[in-house]
């Protein structure tokens, strides 16, 4: 009798007769290796970026910080562009070869801005704007071009590195993979929360000390050894076949619901519903039963198992019920871009500290774009706290496992963002006036006698309200998905990250242009002294207020989740464990 073999079957017998095998716990220092670099490399160009811009680019910060958001924007939803090709064409390696080239290119050209002679203009008094001359359009071409391929590699490693890290282990021949995958995610994500706090000091502190030519230049060298690192293991690693897309699903899910518009919905129990051969007779949900259309057997021959079916005629249940509990769960995820556009607000903070006392010691002070150490270590210190603290003291007291609901935690995390941003306009009326008081409100480069330890607060708020409502999302996302939708719940995340860097880039072009009148300084003025920054701070925990109005309404009408039928005993502490290294991928992720 014949055997059916999977894919991954047939390649385990096959290095078996080979004997040559694939993958394995000897790739994981190249895997890894790959991913910290890259990381240490991009992110540690990112926090003293305005700062390049409106020095060295004459750019006003309104303009400045509108090119960054745009590029955290491109940054953010490349990598759910680069999860589609790795899946449906061109497989995991070849994505993360290419997104490891595309992100040392665009190193390579903001490197080059610094080292070639008219590659950015001339330098000139900022002090004096009319002695400023704007970039030529080749600068701009050559700096945005640097952008651009940066973000295009972030989309080829960011959303492949850890899966195809998981592929070497995860195989069916393996007996102790799951204890082998548990020891590669803790020591992938600890390499990574490493890696941003190390581009966050280390690199910024370079950048500061010894200026912009070796701090962009250490970056390429390390984004180089990141490619030869990962393309040295070619012969070792194990590639996993390309599989069905999940954006192709939905898809076929709405185009074949389209064409049988016409037909009428049988009853739910009469069996006309097409499921896959390995899976067992579903039947669709009531809720959005226009989609149910999809998987309608049309005809007799269409119900009998083993023949295969033209995905783009006709659908399974499982296929309709993942796009339906994509769709749910929108307003829920919707309501959660305004948290994320007030955190991308990340270049105002290093102006403030620019202009604030940062010594901690006599002869240390710390660089204006590190500030943003604090808000990760608080993620780092709160899933610590939550997972092995909070959770096991509250489960003692009530005598029972305490399980807090996700929506819940999703809800005060909005709160603490809004508290930081009312916060960060106070700290930042506070610092204008005392620079007024000073006789500095013409020199925006003049240092303030307040300490910039002051921002601390705002960075840790921010913290706490990413911790308890990214974690709170992906933690939702996982619950109410189907398994086979996993690879969605950190999609959602990138998306609505992307989503609000645009977003955050039409609020702030439309205060700055609504602000500005004849004669009149724009809240988002290149003299932060002359500007409102605090005004724009408390504008934005309006609306932010407003938004968590509309959280409360969508999370009433969404009904109960799934996580509230989860919780049984033993199983919270592995549940927690599970979330726990998903957020710390999310905590590092959001601090770009």
């Amino acid at each position: 009798m014949e055997v059916c073999l999977t894919e991954e079957e047939r390649d385990v017998e096959q290095e078996k007769s080979s004997g040559l095998q694939k993958g394995g716990l000897i790739t994981m220092p190249f895997i890894i290796a790959n991913e910290s670099f890259e990381k240490v490399a991009s992110f540690g160009v990112v926090p003293n970026m305005i700062t390049y811009l409106t020095s060295d680019y004459h750019m006003g910060i309104a303009q400045g910080t509108t090119v960054l958001l745009n590029w955290m924007a491109a940054t953010n939803l490349l990598p759910i562009v680069g999860a589609f090709l790795s899946d449906s064409f061109l497989g995991r390696f070849l994505t993360i070869f290419l997104g490891s080239i595309f992100s040392l290119l665009g190193m390579i050209l903001l490197w080059l801005t610094t080292v070639i002679p008219g590659a950015k203009p001339i330098f000139c008094d900022i002090q004096v704007p009319q002695s400023c001359k704007s970039p030529t359009f080749i600068q701009y071409t050559l700096l945005f071009s640097a952008f651009g391929f940066m973000s295009i590699g972030a989309g080829g490693v960011r959303p492949c590195s850890l899966a195809f890290g998981a592929d070497q282990i995860d195989r069916k021949d393996n007996p102790k993979r799951e204890r082998v995958l548990e020891s590669f995610f803790g020591w992938y994500y600890a390499t990574a929360i490493m890696a941003v706090l190390i581009a966050f000091t280390g690199i910024v502190y370079i950048q500061e000390q010894y200026g912009w030519r070796v701090g962009f230049g250490i970056p390429v060298i390390l984004m180089f050894f990141s490619t030869i690192l990962f393309v040295v293991a070619y012969p070792l690693y194990y590639m996993a076949k390309v599989e069905r897309s999940m954006f192709t699903s939905f898809c076929q899910v709405i185009l074949v619901a389209w064409k049988n518009r016409k037909l009428t919905l049988p009853s739910l129990t009469d069996g006309s519903w097409y499921n896959r051969n390995d899976t067992e007779v579903n039947t669709p949900t009531e809720t959005l039963r226009f989609l149910n259309k999809a998987c309608i057997c049309k005809e007799p021959e269409e119900m009998s198992k083993g023949v295969s079916k033209d995905p783009w005629s006709l659908c399974t249940v499982e296929q309709v019920e993942e796009l339906k509990a994509l769709i749910k769960v929108i307003p829920l995820w919707s309501s959660s871009i305004m948290l994320s556009v007030t955190m991308n607000q990340s270049t105002f903070p290093v102006l403030q500290a620019n202009s604030m006392d940062r010594h901690i010691t006599s002869s240390f002070e710390i660089p204006a774009g590190s500030f943003s150490f604090f808000s990760i270590i608080t993620i780092m210190v709160w899933v610590v706290l939550y997972d092995r603290v909070i959770i096991p003291l509250l489960s003692k007291i009530r005598g029972k496992p305490v399980y807090i609901s996700v929506k819940l935690r999703m809800g005060v995390g909005l709160i603490f963002s809004i508290t930081a941003m009312v916060i960060s306009g106070i700290i930042e009326h506070t610092r204008k006036t005392k620079a007024i008081e000073e006789g500095f409100l013409n020199n925006s480069q003049a240092v303030v006698n307040m300490s910039a330890m002051w921002l601390i607060p705002q960075h840790v708020l921010n913290g706490l309200a990413d911790a308890l409502n990214i974690i709170g999302q992906t933690e939702f996302y996982y619950s109410e998905f189907p398994k086979s939708m996993s690879s969605i719940a950190s999609s959602l995340y990138l998306l609505g990250s992307g989503v609000a860097s645009l977003l955050a880039s039409f609020i702030l072009s439309t205060v700055a242009g609504l602000t500005k009148g004849e004669g009149k300084e724009s809240w988002i003025s290149s003299n932060i002294n002359k500007g409102h920054y605090d005004k724009y701070y408390w504008l934005l925990a309006i609306m932010s207020s407003v938004n968590f109005f509309y959280y409360v309404v969508c999370s009433c009408t969404y009904g109960s989740c799934a996580d509230r039928v989860v919780v049984e005993g033993a199983k919270i502490d592995n549940f927690a464990e599970e979330k726990e290294s998903e957020v710390e991928q999310l905590s590092e992720t959001r601090s770009t």
